[in-house]
């Protein structure tokens, strides 16, 4: 390895650098969206699931009321 670095090496050091951290930040980005479009999956999951137990006892509740 070189004990001493030129301007000119610095400056591609640099470049290099910042177009793999200008890649990374578009990955981490794209997780974000996933992430995102998860949680929204998740809670409509929720209130579907909400919906169905809601649904159920209301049924069962009637059905003891008429048979009582």
């Amino acid at each position: 390895m070189r004990s001493t670095w030129t301007d000119s090496r610095l400056d591609d050091f640099k470049e290099r650098v910042d177009s793999r951290l200008g890649e990374l930040s578009g990955q981490l980005n794209e997780q974000g969206a996933r992430i995102d479009r998860l949680q929204h999956t998740m809670v409509q999951a929720f209130i579907a699931l909400m919906v169905a137990m809601f649904t159920g006892f209301a049924t069962l509740a009637g059905l003891i009321i008429t048979q009582i």
